[in-house]
């Protein structure tokens, strides 16, 4: 894969289908897949479990009748508490077998704080992260057995959020990332500054643009993570402070070749018009990245032309 607009993959969190319980109107999965490829979209993340059929002919049809792939699939874990791991390894391991029926390449885990939703910070001593660190290699091992990569996802809320503790993950883990502009810009790290240190250990990025006040005030506690998102936390790419343009930029001219997923989450209250809402916000997405790719193909074109 080399063509950048041929690597853009969709989420369902961007139509606001999301593993926290409450939190929001949750749209069927038709209605989602369909407006999805009605704007260009032909490759996907999963989403949360029962979202789409677990059997894995019941998920390819579906993926098929939308014009669809799949790419991978996000899987929270709690990984740093050495008395739920057999139980919590067994569920990645049921995960990471549906992502490999479904034909995708990669398994983006997120170190789950054990708590429901992502509103409070995780603190690990250091015997937890050392656990933390043999767990993720375990789920390394689960998806070389299986050929998927497995991509690491900062994330708010969960034990590994802020640059301290990315910085902490890269020095003690040999996982490779998943850079969530969104999360890592929330979390108080910059986006492109991390793909110009660790662009070589990124294999999967989520894109989404993030305002800069309400990440502020998420990161200091003063307002929770829903909430926030709930207010417009994520905007359009573009239209906010994380610098998402540059993270492209910065990605290919580094060599990347793995998928970019459009995954600006979202919080809906009710079925938004046909073609509105979510779909809209993802065309408008599209777009940009559209525009980042002509930026990034006019000097090979001039190349050309002098050649």
């Amino acid at each position: 894969m080399s063509d950048l607009r041929a690597r853009v993959a969709g989420a369902p969190i961007t139509w606001g289908i999301c593993e926290v319980p409450g939190w929001g109107h949750q749209l069927g999965a038709d209605r989602v897949l369909s407006e999805m490829s009605s704007i260009g979209i032909t490759a996907t993340e999963l989403g949360p479990d029962g979202f789409l059929p677990a059997p894995p002919a019941e998920l390819r049809s579906v993926l098929d009748r939308h014009g669809l792939r799949a790419v991978g699939g996000f899987v929270p874990a709690v990984l740093h508490q050495p008395d739920r791991l057999h139980t919590e390894l067994a569920r990645v391991s049921a995960a990471a077998d549906r992502l490999a029926a479904a034909g995708a390449s990669v398994l983006v885990l997120a170190a789950d704080s054990g708590r429901s939703g992502y509103e409070s910070a995780t603190e690990l001593d250091h015997m937890q992260w050392r656990a933390l660190v043999r767990a993720i290699d375990r789920v390394v091992e689960i998806g070389d057995h299986r050929h998927l990569e497995v991509a690491f996802h900062p994330h708010v809320g969960t034990p590994v959020e802020g640059p301290s503790q990315i910085e902490r993950l890269l020095e003690t883990s040999s996982v490779r990332l998943c850079l969530d502009t969104g999360h890592v810009f929330v979390g108080g790290a910059d986006p492109a500054e991390l793909a110009r240190t660790a662009g070589d250990r990124v294999a999967h990025a989520h894109l989404k643009d993030a305002s800069g006040e309400l990440a502020h005030q998420v990161r200091r506690r003063r307002l929770g993570y829903r909430e926030a998102v709930a207010r417009g936390l994520y905007r359009r790419l573009g239209a906010g402070d994380a610098g998402v343009g540059m993270v492209i930029r910065t990605l290919e001219g580094a060599g990347y070749q793995g998928w970019y997923v459009l995954e600006q989450d979202t919080v809906l209250e009710r079925d938004p018009a046909p073609g509105s809402g979510p779909a809209g916000e993802a065309a408008s997405t599209l777009a940009f990245i559209g525009r980042v790719a002509d930026e990034l193909e006019q000097p090979a074109r001039a190349d050309a032309r002098r050649g």
